[in-house]
């Protein structure tokens, strides 16, 4: 079926059925009415292709986003799983592109043969030549993380500086002295990953506020690897008595270190971070976090990328978000028993 045989059948010329899809030129209501039946009739669906060559629209979204290591992370799929679905509430499609680095193959395909109408950018660095790009040409596009400096641009992003601080205030409250920080990849450190870096200098401001004795870790994003740094934390400093974690896929392996170690958890050693919701009611004892809102981060993005798509002359648009931490049964004083579950700490930035 095609554009030629719903013309024949509504009794109007080519040009006049392509002007009632794209909406470039007036059609009368009877004549779109007429058409519209027609298609109905047929059950029609435009090419996607013809579609596009006609709007200039491929009502497709770019989802730029490399794995950090040879996998992506859970958390890192609840993104992509968030995006995709947003986008389908507008009616876009989703193409993944692993691009690293605005050289990578993939990601000037994605620009050079305009494959998608805008593009959304996840594990952002301070320096991302990526975005640098996509302003260059001016690309719509909208970033799910901030760069060093992130003014004049679109982006969400959320406040890792302000949660990595407030458990650290979290732990020090309940009387812990000496604390580690457990980190992503060494690699992503030395890349720029801001959310890595935001971390460790909330962590590490909030510590010296504090007064604090601590000792920070870079962790692969595998459960050995989690295994493998507490163990390391703990013959470092054996009076260690909880950690702050960024990495969720390292998750399972603290845990089983310190089972290994026999530090009961709280009892013994608190455990607290900057994680999934759903991820960290996987472990157990369920894990005190400040959740990330992976979900919401997704729809905002696709939220603010449509806007940017639909007002081209629209204002630079960002939210950052700083959930509040909550409280399950992974932390306390030691040799006590954990704080309430299922409450909040709805400061992220006060002890």
């Amino acid at each position: 079926m095609n554009i030629g045989e719903i013309a024949k059948r509504a009794g109007v010329s080519r040009s006049t059925v392509s002007y009632a899809l794209s909406g470039k030129r007036p059609v009368s209501e009877d004549t779109r009415q007429k058409i519209q039946q027609v298609i109905d009739e047929l059950g029609y669906q435009p090419n996607a292709s013809a579609r596009a060559l006609a709007n200039g629209r491929t009502n497709t979204l770019g989802l730029v986003f490399p794995p950090a290591g040879n996998h992506y992370t859970g958390m890192q799929l609840d993104f992509i799983g968030s995006v995709t679905e947003a986008a389908a509430a507008y009616d876009y499609d989703v193409l993944l592109s692993p691009s690293g680095v605005d050289s990578d193959r993939s990601f000037q395909r994605l620009l050079g043969e305009r494959r998608v109408d805008g593009a959304i950018l996840m594990e952002i660095r301070l320096q991302d030549d990526r975005l640098d790009h996509l302003a260059a040409v001016d690309f719509p596009s909208v970033a799910i993380g901030r760069t060093a400096d992130p003014q004049g641009s679109w982006w969400v992003g959320l406040d890792h500086t302000a949660l990595a601080a407030a458990c650290v205030h979290h732990l020090a409250d309940l009387g812990h002295r000496r604390i580690a920080f457990v980190n992503r990849p060494e690699q992503l450190l030395r890349a720029g990953y801001e959310s890595a870096h935001r971390g460790l200098d909330g962590f590490t401001k909030a510590a010296a506020e504090r007064g604090l004795t601590v000792r920070t870790y870079c962790c692969g994003d595998d459960a050995a690897s989690g295994q493998a740094c507490l163990e390391r934390i703990l013959h470092d400093d054996p009076a260690t008595t909880a950690l702050v974690t960024l990495n969720e896929a390292a998750l399972g392996g603290l845990y089983r270190g310190l089972a290994q170690a026999d530090r009961h958890v709280p009892r013994d050693f608190s455990v607290t971070g900057v994680v999934a919701g759903r991820w960290a009611e996987t472990v157990t004892p369920q894990l005190t976090a400040a959740d990330v809102p992976a979900e919401q981060m997704g729809r905002l993005a696709v939220d603010l990328l449509v806007e940017r798509l639909d007002h081209p002359d629209a204002p630079p648009r960002h939210q950052l978000l700083a959930p509040p931490i909550s409280l399950r049964a992974s932390t306390g004083p030691t040799g006590t028993t954990p704080a309430d579950p299922a409450t909040d700490l709805h400061d992220p930035t006060h002890p």
